[in-house]
């Protein structure tokens, strides 16, 4: 028995839920058609595929994911690791991801690793677990072995933010040697010659690379001296106590101008002088990473490195829909990104 719907379409009327036959025979199409319509929908035509979505929700159709995975042996989830879900420059990362994702009707699964090696392998367990069909992971512990097996069991894998430093893995990141130049050449283009770089841990490859180019500029121009202050995270409290720590040096000795890891310690510093009663930029600089919106709003506007945060999560996710598509043929790319500096008052007054 059925019950007719608006437009001459039934559903069943037996108390069952509805089945993927049920929108085949209500849509006038094969069940193939429908199954592409869910799965691949981008090798359906737009009329078909409006057609079918429209059936589907007349007759109130939700199909059993749990079900299907369990009969696939994977997940059309997509897994992502990032290294701090608080910096807005991962938000937009993955906001990119998700955008991409959805042309696909594919979700995302985030998790944030925290800088935390041991929450970063809980992730990778559970990413396993429910076989998820990609994997996009900032790293911040030593993962390859786990990328390895996740590969090996069938989860496309690719790395964001960072090069992989093989040919095993795909990677998109953004030169941040060439970054950590463009802050250093502005600030000694100012006349400053007294910098401080304020970013950590030291073993994190953004900071390394970002301070490498920063040093690379710096050795050139005679009397010029960079000064690294290390720092146990990435985040505004770190910034302060940076500053408080070169405040306490006093004027001869303190740096001029302080680039900092990125936006959010680069906020602290800005804080941390201007609670102290230094004023920024006329007593020190300050260069920020990443471009987020806080830095453009801030009390005095921070002088940054734009990344291209969405860009990067775009690009990532295509190359990644591209191993999962076709496994068999995995091309291995090692996409690296231009930064940008955006000079505003924090350098210039």
């Amino acid at each position: 028995m059925t019950t007719e719907l608006e437009g001459g379409r039934s559903a069943p009327a037996n108390g069952r839920s509805v089945s993927v036959k049920d929108v085949a025979a209500a849509a006038g199409v094969s069940l193939g058609t429908v199954s592409n319509v869910l799965n691949r929908p981008e090798k359906v035509s737009e009329a078909t595929r409006d057609h079918v979505l429209r059936v589907i929700d007349d007759l109130g159709f939700v199909r059993n994911d749990a079900a299907r995975q369990l009969r696939a042996g994977k997940n059309r989830a997509v897994g992502m690791i990032v290294l701090d879900v608080r910096n807005p420059f991962f938000t937009d990362v993955a906001q990119g991801v998700e955008k991409r994702l959805g042309v696909h009707q594919r979700p995302l699964i985030l998790g944030n690793s925290g800088q935390d090696p041991a929450r970063e392998s809980t992730y990778l367990d559970l990413f396993e677990e429910q076989r998820v069909s990609g994997l996009l992971i900032t790293p911040v512990g030593q993962v390859l072995p786990r990328l390895r097996r996740l590969r090996d069991r069938g989860t496309a894998v690719v790395v964001v933010d960072r090069r992989t430093g093989t040919r095993e893995f795909s990677s998109v990141s953004v030169d941040d040697k060439r970054g950590g130049r463009l802050a250093a050449q502005h600030l000694l283009d100012t006349g400053r010659r007294r910098l401080a770089f304020v970013g950590g841990p030291r073993g994190l490859n953004q900071v390394k690379h970002r301070l490498l180019g920063a040093q690379e500029v710096v050795d050139t121009v005679n009397r010029a001296r960079l000064t690294f202050v290390e720092t146990p995270t990435m985040d505004a409290d770190a910034g302060r106590h940076a500053a408080e720590q070169l405040v306490a040096l006093g004027p001869r000795r303190r740096p001029e101008a302080i680039f900092a890891a990125n936006d959010l310690i680069a906020l602290g510093v800005l804080q941390g002088l201007t609670l102290a009663g230094l004023r920024v930029p006329d007593d020190i600089a300050i260069v920020g990473y990443d471009d987020i919106d806080f830095a453009a709003s801030a009390a005095i506007p921070i002088t940054s490195v734009r990344q291209p945060r969405e860009e990067l999560g775009r690009v990532a996710t295509e190359i990644l829909l591209g191993v999962i598509d076709d496994p068999a043929n995995p091309r291995v790319r090692d996409v690296v990104l231009e930064p940008e500096l955006v000079v505003r008052r924090s350098t210039t007054g």
